[in-house]
């Protein structure tokens, strides 16, 4: 079993508990542990095989731990089994739903007779579901429209779209209002993760109710959902869900920390507010012995009064943070502003919509020290690739635009293809006047995890291959990750010296901040390159930046923060 699957398990459990009234400290050290475990750079089943100590996990004690081991030896777990038979069937089917918790899940099962989501349609299209006690019609149609969604989109969306969707709601409400002060996305589009639920959006005001008013008003909106004085929710034309807080500003550090989250985050908060003989809630700290509350205009200061570190959005997990941040062990993560060169991009010459020029130029223009020009190898005909004949000219025109630009490295290079076996699209002959090869799977992908993790790990040992590009070449939402070992690969990584590539196009984000945190610990060499195909793609980078702070990244662990001389270095082989 996976983690997310392992993890799925003990929320289930967790469910099951608090409808058998089981103690809340028991019912929250699984819903911990599922958190935890969804976030773990390291696939459990890996480390049961090397019989690590998982209770050195935060969160994972000793009964935990041998739940988990038993999950991976055997795919299932006796315990959920018991837990299970003690409920009416179809209970963890409607638990699935949005907007049904464990309670709803129980009434609809026996008070309905419903053991299935298709069940719970018919009865909800029937009425009898709106006839019941404490529910009525408008939570009905509520779990009927998140049934109906689930049939033909996923729950959750790239973050590329959310955080266009949210970029667009902010902006036209700062043309809008000139009332508004702060206004910044919160919830898990602030913390990065690769997939959205809802945005949330929260900002302070001279009026609210104005801010509110333009919010429902704008021609991004398809449906209001609730219009209140300080509140607004939509569904913009595309289906995406967007809430809108106006909250004071005397509070909004307390609070914009509060709605980013994450729960596991906030809880471990609150479990340390608590030993300082403080309360947390959404609006400050309440000092438990004199009633006091303290507000916070800004995070920094509301770390600082529970002796942390400031931990910024993209760590709030649940995991390890909170005692780094005590202990003042936070690394300083990576910045945009650090990277000095993009090392994938793609001009007309491939399937790129800009010239070679125009590509170059954009680069220099966003600060960069160097670029990696890098269209695709014969192999993708589909996208246009070079053939030998083809790419000496190419190469040819790079470098005579480099020689033009006695301040600026435009580095000669290919995305090339890695075939079935291992071997790539070129030979040694023509990888050899290249400066950085990016080597891609993008064919036979249906190979199994042993055969596929061999072609890679083949291709890493070519001395000219400088990085792998996106490794499991999934597309968030469209495509699901190839079969790979990928600890297999990282360790490989380490040895060889070849670069991962945190591929920032938002519909890839591949590594994924998992596996940049592990590869991180291996001491694989990591690279951010935007996989650009027209200039605009070179802003993607930010996601890539994004997926690198989720990992722990410092400046010092990606290669291309370094200088132009330093990163020639590492395509030399000199560190």
């Amino acid at each position: 079993m996976n983690n997310n699957e392992i993890a799925g398990v003990f929320e289930k459990i967790a469910g099951l508990l608090s409808l058998k009234a089981e103690s809340t400290f028991t019912i929250r050290a699984y819903q911990r542990a599922a958190r935890t475990i969804e976030h773990l750079p390291t696939e459990l089943s890996l480390l049961v095989r090397e019989e690590s100590d998982l209770r050195q996990i935060p969160g994972i004690g000793e009964a935990i731990s041998a739940k988990i081991t038993e999950l991976v030896n055997t795919g299932r777990l006796e315990y959920m089994e018991e837990l299970r038979s003690e409920f009416p069937d179809g209970i963890l089917a409607l638990m699935d739903v949005p907007g049904i918790g464990p309670k709803t899940a129980l009434r609809i099962t026996t008070e309905m007779g419903v053991s299935s989501v298709e069940e719970l349609e018919q009865a909800i299209v029937e009425g009898r579901m709106s006839a019941m006690p404490r529910l009525g019609e408008k939570t009905a149609e509520n779990i009927l429209r998140h049934i109906r969604s689930e049939r033909t989109k996923d729950r959750r969306i790239p973050i590329g779209r959310a955080m266009s969707a949210a970029d667009q709601v902010i902006a036209a409400l700062r043309e809008a209002c000139s009332g508004l002060h702060r206004i910044d996305a919160a919830g898990s589009l602030r913390r990065w993760r690769e997939t959205i639920g809802d945005v949330d959006i929260m900002g302070t005001a001279d009026d609210p109710a104005a801010v509110i008013d333009a919010f429902v008003e704008l021609p991004l909106v398809d449906e209001v959902l609730a219009h209140g004085p300080t509140k607004g929710s939509v569904v913009l034309h595309g289906g995406l869900q967007v809430d809108v807080r106006m909250v004071e500003a005397d509070s909004y550090g307390a609070l914009i920390q509060y709605f980013s989250g994450s729960q596991q985050h906030n809880i471990r908060l609150r479990e340390l507010a608590n030993r300082m003989g403080l309360s947390l809630n959404e609006y400050g700290m309440t000092d438990i012995s004199t009633g006091y509350v303290e507000k916070f205009t800004d995070e920094a200061d509301f770390y600082a009064r529970l002796g942390l570190q400031y931990i910024p959005p993209e760590l709030r997990e649940g995991l390890w943070e909170v005692e780094a941040a005590a202990r003042g062990a936070l690394p300083k993560l990576v910045e945009l502003g650090d990277v000095r060169g993009d090392l994938h991009c793609h001009t007309n010459e491939s399937d790129g919509r800009d010239t070679l020029r125009v590509m170059v130029e954009a680069a220099r223009s966003r600060g960069y020290e160097y670029v990696a020009i890098t269209d695709h190898s014969v192999g993708r005909g589909i996208a246009n690739g070079l053939n030998e004949e083809r790419l000496a000219r190419h190469v040819a025109n790079v470098r005579a635009l480099d020689a033009q630009l006695p301040d600026f490295r435009v580095l000669t290079g290919s995305e090339v293809d890695i075939r079935a076996d291992g071997s790539l699209d070129y030979p040694d002959e023509i990888l050899e006047m290249l400066e950085v090869v990016v080597a891609s799977v993008h064919s036979a992908m249906g190979q199994d995890s042993e055969t596929m993790t061999a072609r890679i790990i083949r291709a890493m040992h070519n001395p000219h291959v400088n990085v792998i590009g996106h490794l499991t070449t999934r597309l968030l939402g469209e495509r699901e990750p190839i079969d790979v070992d990928v600890e297999a690969v990282l360790r490989a990584a380490a040895e060889t010296g070849t670069a991962l590539e945190i591929n920032a196009s938002p519909e890839r984000l591949d590594l994924k901040d998992t596996h940049v945190f592990r590869a991180r610990e291996l001491g694989a060499p990591l690279v951010i390159s935007s996989d650009s195909h027209a200039v605009e793609h070179m802003a993607n980078m930010r996601f890539g930046v994004a997926v690198a702070r989720r990992g722990w990244c410092r400046a010092e662990d990606i290669v291309n923060t370094r200088p132009a001389a330093g990163f020639l270095a590492f395509l030399r082989g000199e560190g």
